[in-house]
């Protein structure tokens, strides 16, 4: 599956390397490869490389925007609240993401979903995403 094809974001801001599975509408799992070339890296920090929790927070976000690009191609989910985050290990360079997603709730405009992160079985990170559904065509309009 085409993940360019799915979600909105590119380079720099597309953080899902590869779809593993993806249930239209209901879960996705994605990987990340954290490279010492992330752009990120440069500032956070010189080093003493660290992939910032926020960043994983996209992460998930994205692997939830998968669910929603699958299920309605003319919907993206747009970031609209963070619960519950947690951060249990540091992300460095070389370590490969597992990204979880699951679909917990959709309804008027807005979606919730429960988001994992793991690295080698070890868990790095969770959170409950918030995410507004917003037209595709709405994005379209405002690129020029």
């Amino acid at each position: 599956m085409d993940v360019e094809r799915i979600l909105p974001h590119r380079f720099p801001f597309l953080f899902i390397d590869r779809i593993v599975e993806l249930e239209a509408g209901k879960r996705a799992i994605a990987i990340k490869n954290v490279s010492h070339n992330e752009p990120v890296f440069q500032g956070h920090f010189p080093g003493l490389p660290l992939f910032p929790g926020v960043l994983q927070l996209e992460c998930m976000a994205q692997a939830a925007g998968l669910c929603v690009g699958m299920a309605d191609p003319d919907q993206i989910g747009v970031l609209a609240g963070i619960e519950g985050a947690r951060f249990y290990r540091p992300v460095r360079p070389g370590d490969q993401l597992r990204i979880e997603a699951e679909i917990v709730g959709l309804r008027r405009g807005f979606g919730k979903a429960q988001g994992k992160i793991t690295c080698d079985g070890e868990q790095v990170a969770q959170a409950t995403i918030t995410f507004a559904l917003r037209s595709r065509a709405e994005f379209q309009e405002t690129v020029r």
